[in-house]
């Protein structure tokens, strides 16, 4: 799901960019359509292999830190045990309760105990590279028609600032459904990602004026 709001995030972004920066420049039709359609395509082949190489690269991370606390649990049983013990009781846990659910855990699973604990993350619980690839892939494209739609299908007097608006509602959602899976602030997560959308446009739109002018 991450990977599929993300994806289709940067595919509103990254064309609306594109399309727009490419009407300040010319007001050809078939220019500003197969702008938008080169950069769908760059963009879907760069996210998918950029989230491929991304969630493998955490993938081995997180495999490096299971085999490191295999070889702490047998060499360095009582240091890991107390780190655990400490860690609850820095969230508020009595010592007396940590050192009785340290115990408990330890004498139970102490490579998943001490992992969670350490790391943040569950053994065997890994994300699938390519099913993180594959949302990005279907994403991406999915994110850029809107844009792409919008500048060739409004009038040229009106298509800029009405391809502005849909981004900016788009932008507003994914950044809202970004910042729910992230159980973060949804007011900030929707006006960062609305700013820097119509940052994007305003940059590109002038360097395409600037230069349509030349």
């Amino acid at each position: 799901m991450r990977a599929a709001v993300m994806g289709a995030n940067d595919g509103i972004l990254s064309v609306a960019g594109i399309v727009i920066g490419v009407a300040g420049a010319t007001t050809n039709n078939f220019a500003i359509f197969i702008s938008g359609i080169s950069g769908m395509l760059a963009g879907t082949v760069s996210m998918a292999m950029g989230e491929w190489v991304s969630v493998n690269t955490q993938k081995d991370s997180q495999k490096n830190a299971i085999n490191h606390q295999k070889v702490a649990i047998k060499e360095t049983y009582n240091e890991e045990f107390n780190f655990v013990s400490n860690k609850l009781q820095s969230s508020g846990i009595a010592p007396e309760l940590a050192n009785q659910a340290t115990k408990e855990m330890m004498e139970k699973d102490p490579l998943q105990t001490t992992v969670r604990q350490r790391y943040g993350f569950n053994v065997n619980e890994f994300t699938n590279p390519f099913s993180a690839a594959l949302a990005s892939m279907i994403s991406f494209p999915l994110g850029s028609i809107l844009p792409l739609v919008a500048i060739t299908q409004f009038a040229p007097d009106i298509r800029i600032i009405a391809t502005a608006i849909s981004v900016i509602i788009a932008l507003s959602i994914t950044g809202f459904s970004a910042a729910k899976l992230g159980n973060s602030n949804k007011s900030r997560g929707v006006i960062r990602n609305v700013v820097s959308g119509i940052l994007t446009m305003i940059v590109t739109f002038a360097i395409g004026r600037l230069i349509g002018r030349m």
